[in-house]
């Protein structure tokens, strides 16, 4: 299919077009995480416990503590910047000759705490201090239960649940389709040996095995993208041997042998890019399938692990407080998962009719 043609069927299927503009959003978001995100802290970590679970929109005054070397830096673009600023909420203050007297968000109205001059950077002044010692912050979308910014943490997270996604997926092509080019192509004994393992690791339940290879690499997001690209293989290998089996046997495949083609030649330039179509189709469910299985691991505790922000951990965290009145902290991570596999699986669907591929 000319390119032309499949972007004009892609912008007349809305909802494939749709779902192609909010990945690409989301990709973008994921990729210029510290600078979106509210708090630009290192896994958007900045905790302040006195406002642990506060509704959207919230806002409060924030006493700022900095040392000398923590005047502003610019995030970097994978790790953000060093967590080297205390912000303390604050109710209420009173400036002081020596320093500042402040009244602690949430303590009785009649409690407050000295702040000596010596840990206000840079030098203490009466004139300037609340320009260069108090801000406002709004949290947008409320804290979580440790008084996380919950939006810079859904921003941040999206990086684990994208990067699960790509990166599985490359791990299961690569082995896929070697494993099933070789099956389909070469035959007899090769082919027995390659589809009994396919049948062997297709028998195993999915969410089983990952669990069993995560726990034998150890914990941590890394572990995860390996395992779940090792489970996810079988079925690129299923599809890719039988596309092998029926093409190598037509006739222009015949011609490559008859002109002296050597058979890695013939797999490459022949075989290989008329697989492509399918594999498409495949991957992009399979990002789907992939995005599912680590919220489910992170929700389990074996996924990415604190304080490293992940969908699945953040309603791992919060699930308890539906019945406390504070729905949103496991919707809103809930919903930016469904909404993530619902367009990976609504393009999914919309390529295999652009692309005309067979089930």
């Amino acid at each position: 299919m000319r390119g032309g043609n499949f972007y004009k069927k892609i912008q007349k299927d809305l909802w494939a077009f749709f779902s192609v503009i909010y990945i690409t959003l989301l990709i973008l978001v994921a990729v210029f995480a510290y600078q979106i995100a509210p708090d630009n802290t290192t896994n958007a970590n900045q905790m302040h416990l006195s406002i642990h679970s506060k509704s959207p929109g919230f806002r409060t005054d924030m006493l700022l503590l900095r040392t000398i070397d923590s005047l502003p830096s610019k995030p970097t673009i994978f790790k953000g910047n060093l967590n080297k600023t205390t912000e303390i909420p604050i109710q209420a203050y009173q400036v002081k000759s020596d320093g500042v007297a402040i009244q602690p968000y949430g303590s009785p109205n009649d409690y407050f705490e000295f702040i000596d001059a010596a840990r206000l950077q840079p030098p203490f002044s009466a004139d300037n201090f609340k320009e260069h010692h108090i801000t406002n912050k709004l949290f947008l979308m409320g804290t979580d239960k440790y008084g996380r910014d919950l939006l810079s943490r859904l921003i941040v997270g999206s990086r684990i649940s994208l990067s699960i996604g790509f990166i599985a997926v490359f791990i299961s092509l690569i082995i896929g389709v070697i494993l099933g080019a070789t099956a389909g192509f070469f035959g007899g004994y090769i082919d027995k040996i390659i589809v009994w393992l396919i049948n062997v690791f297709w028998s195993i339940p999915t969410l089983l095995m990952v669990i069993a290879i995560t726990l034998a690499l150890g914990r941590g997001y890394w572990q995860v993208f390996i395992a779940v690209g090792l489970t996810m293989w079988v079925e690129v290998a299923r599809v890719v041997r039988g596309q092998f089996l029926t093409l190598k046997e037509q006739t222009f495949i015949q011609a490559a042998h008859t002109l002296g083609y050597g058979k890695i030649r013939i797999i490459w330039h022949h075989i290989l890019p008329l697989v492509v179509p399918p594999l498409i189709v495949i991957s992009a469910a399979n990002i789907a399938s992939a995005i599912l299985i680590e919220s489910g691991l992170s929700f389990l505790g074996i996924g990415a692990q604190p304080p490293v922000p992940s969908w699945g951990g953040m309603v791992k965290d919060h699930f308890r407080y539906l019945l406390l009145g504070k729905p949103y902290l496991t919707i809103l991570p809930g919903l930016a998962i469904m909404s993530l596999v619902l367009a990976f699986m609504t393009l999914g669907n919309s390529l295999r009719d652009i692309l005309d591929v067979k089930n």
